[in-house]
């Protein structure tokens, strides 16, 4: 249950129903909010009169409901936004990893060239495997930073565990929360406390409302600028690395107040699928699509089968402008 407590409400009064429903207090400039568990359905009559509107919840989806907010919200990314009622699709590109100024370099050309203004690229690395390349951490951090400051671009960077979120969060304009990091509640809590954009992703063994009861943490800590992103989930089948659902992509669209971002290249695993998921996920409206793009994918340090190379990224791009026109939507 959402309640909008009258701004005039005494302090003490507020913690005490806060105390009392056992709801979390999140600042307003108009109102004060008292968010608590979706189990409860009604107040006592009593405390009636403190309360300027309510909003009852089937589950703990609550905040990102569009029976709460119905609409999407809007999000600033760099100098334009997305959400709203913008019309803007943003399309990120960049490699799985920061590996040396000369790559990142080259990618930073490639965004130039075709006129895009997001570059994704992680300096931490949650790796699966322990022998892997981890990421060049800081120093990967630095370069990103030396982009921005040179090509003024906006960066989305990936926050691996709660020992580095500050530094991401100091370094990023996009935190981004990946797969294997959406239940750390360290990583949640931090990026509650910034009022930057995270892009959370869902992890490939979360059902659609562990997702969002995920955003919900940072929602509910102070910062609204929360971006979901469907990146595929692990299902029976062995020929693709996951299975991108686009199920659920509707179902964040139709339900819920925060902006969609579809990430083919993790769902595919492999360049050959990603350029007709990310046309279908460009026809289906959501508000930004990942790409992992790669100058040389075959010497890449990881993720190399599912990167595009750039000549196969520049092809891609001409036909998504044709479905983004065709859907009345501006690339950004």
């Amino acid at each position: 249950m959402i309640l909008h407590i009258d701004k005039n409400t005494d302090p003490k009064k507020l913690q005490q129903l806060a105390d009392k429903y056992e709801a979390i207090i999140l600042k307003n400039r108009d109102f004060d909010i008292l968010i608590t568990p979706s189990s409860l359905k009604k107040i006592e009559d009593s405390d009636q009169k403190y309360v300027d509107e309510s909003f009852v919840f089937d589950t703990d989806i609550q905040l990102a409901s569009r029976k709460y907010f119905n609409g999407k919200r809007s999000i600033k990314i760099g100098n334009k936004y997305i959400g709203g009622d913008s019309s803007n699709v943003l399309i990120a590109i960049g490699p799985c990893s920061v590996e040396s100024e000369e790559q990142i370099t080259q990618t930073a050309e490639l965004l130039k060239r075709i006129g895009l203004n997001t570059l994704r690229a992680g300096s931490f690395k949650p790796r699966t495997s322990p022998y892997t390349f981890q990421g060049l951490g800081l120093e990967g951090l630095k370069l990103l930073d030396n982009i921005r400051r040179k090509y003024g671009f906006t960066i989305i960077t990936e926050v691996r565990d709660s020992t580095h979120a500050d530094e991401v969060i100091e370094y990023a304009d996009i935190i981004q929360i990946g797969a294997k990091s959406m239940y750390d509640h360290g990583i949640l809590r931090k990026c509650a406390k910034t009022l930057k954009p995270v892009l959370l992703k869902r992890g490939f063994g979360t059902t659609v409302q562990e997702f969002v009861q995920a955003a919900e943490f940072i929602l509910s800590g102070g910062n609204p600028n929360v971006i979901l992103c469907e990146r595929g989930i692990r299902t029976f089948e062995t020929k693709t690395r996951f299975t991108l659902d686009l199920c659920s992509a509707a179902y964040l669209k139709e339900n819920t107040n925060l902006p969609v971002i579809l990430d083919p290249s993790h769902a595919m695993g492999y360049a050959y699928g990603v350029p007709d998921l990310a046309r279908a996920c460009m026809a289906m409206g959501v508000e930004g699509l990942l790409i992992e793009v790669h100058p040389n994918p075959s010497v890449a340090l990881s993720d190399a089968s599912q990167q595009l190379n750039h000549e196969q990224f520049t092809d891609l791009f001409e036909s998504l402008k044709i479905i983004a026109k065709a859907i009345n939507r501006t690339i950004i």
